[in-house]
């Protein structure tokens, strides 16, 4: 019996080596990590290059706790401990672990099957782990959101300034490491370059740059405005480009820029999108991944509110044009209607004047002047004055002068209608 269960004993042991193996060539080359634990402090005892290409060298690696290699890696002891205690296997989503340390440190996540070893008495002695990393598809599923609810903003119209801002901080948390991001627009003349949205940059810097002019060697931007191309400065302390602006980035903590010009579908101008690094550095595909996807948001959101902004201007034109040519109407009208009550108030006058002055002209001429006032005049009748409204009066040529020098509207008559003209050429 005890030889028996020796054997069985043996067999077990070579059945769990011969296992081992197995895993070990399996996942020998896969994409997939592997990697096998031992003890409760999980001592890695051996992986595949898939697991030390994500968690480091193996000669670093092996033979630590994981605890002392990875101290960021909380979600993935938690769950090496959970197995280890229970012995159940478990199988996990997006566990997020914290890999590199410092300025280097960056955010990945797995999908993690973690399975109990077994000795030959069947008690746990470690766990085994396989994996994939997701931070990629993740990352991805997090832009995929991030980009439709900014088209969702586009879409409603929301104010760009709004729109703007959202990409900019939605860009600063998906980038793999940190990264300052602004957005510039062109004036109308594409000759100057506007604060668009750049909240993670200094005031001082934003207000700085305002307004610069797009050219050849004016900064990342006005480079890229000027080209209408990619410029990637990796090193903002050597490059030409900066000499104007060297000083601005070395007080706001700035060592390099890569800046892409947002162009309108008709090749047009709109404005650059740039991505500011605290030092040197050279983009990864990850970055112009990033750069080419929001560089076209970007260019939908300023083309539709340039495109809004014309189509208002062209309606308030258009209501001033309205608006003008109403007044310009209304103001017709009162003018000829003055025009005619005018006319009718002419015609009027004049019927009576010469109602008035028929009137006049048949009665008697008398022998004295009428207008001495009260005092009377006893110089005889020389001329004949009337008005407007049909008075007349016979006098002498003192006081008809008077008459003509202080009364308003007073003109000399004629007899035959004929008014001074007719007097004069009596």
């Amino acid at each position: 019996m005890s030889a028996s269960g020796a054997h069985g004993q043996t067999v077990d042991v070579a059945d769990a080596v011969a296992a081992e193996e197995d895993l070990r060539a399996l996942f020998g080359r896969s994409t997939a990590l592997y990697g096998s634990f031992t003890g409760p402090d999980h001592v890695l005892e051996v992986a595949n290059p898939a697991f030390f290409a994500v968690f480091g060298d193996e000669g670093a690696r092996t033979g630590l706790a994981l605890a002392d290699v990875l101290p960021g890696v909380t979600g993935f002891l938690d769950l090496l401990g959970q197995v280890y205690r229970t012995g159940e296997a478990s199988t996990d989503r997006d566990v997020r672990v914290v890999l590199g340390v410092g300025p280097e440190a960056r955010e990945a996540f797995f999908d993690l099957t973690c399975e109990p070893r077994r000795d030959a008495a069947g008690d746990v002695v470690g766990v085994r782990v396989i994996g994939v990393e997701t931070t990629q598809i993740k990352q991805s599923q997090r832009l995929m959101a991030e980009h439709r609810a900014l088209l969702e903003q586009i879409a409603r119209q929301a104010p760009l300034t709004e729109v703007l801002d959202g990409m900019v901080r939605c860009i600063e948390e998906l980038a793999p490491q940190e990264v300052l991001v602004s957005v510039l627009l062109a004036d109308p003349d594409g000759l100057h370059l506007r604060h668009g949205a750049a909240p993670s940059l200094p005031d001082f810097y934003n207000e700085a740059i305002d307004g610069i002019a797009t050219g050849e060697g004016v900064g990342s931007c006005g480079t890229a405005a000027h080209r209408r191309e990619p410029v990637i400065v990796t090193d903002i302390a050597t490059d030409p480009f900066w000499d104007d602006f060297r000083h601005l980035a070395e007080q706001a903590g700035l060592g390099s820029c890569w800046s892409t010009p947002i162009l309108a579908r008709d090749g047009a101008l709109l404005g650059t999108f740039a991505m500011y690094h605290r030092g040197p550095r050279v983009p990864q595909e990850v970055d112009l991944a990033l750069i080419r996807v929001f560089a076209g948001t970007a260019a939908l959101a300023i083309e539709r509110h340039n495109n809004e902004l014309a189509r208002q201007a062209a309606e308030a034109r258009a209501e001033a044009a309205r608006e003008a040519l109403a007044e310009a109407a209304r103001v017709e009208r009162e003018l000829r209607a003055d025009a005619e009550r005018r006319a009718d108030a002419a015609a009027e006058l004049a019927a009576q004047m010469r109602t008035a002055a028929a009137v006049q002209a048949q009665a008697p001429r008398p022998d004295q002047c009428q207008l001495g006032g009260k005092a009377g005049c006893s110089a005889p009748a020389e001329l004949k004055v009337a008005d407007s409204w049909g008075d007349a009066a016979w006098g002498c040529s003192v006081h008809v002068e008077e008459v003509l020098i202080h009364v308003s509207s007073v003109f000399i008559a004629g007899e035959e209608l004929g008014g001074l003209a007719a007097y004069l050429n009596r």
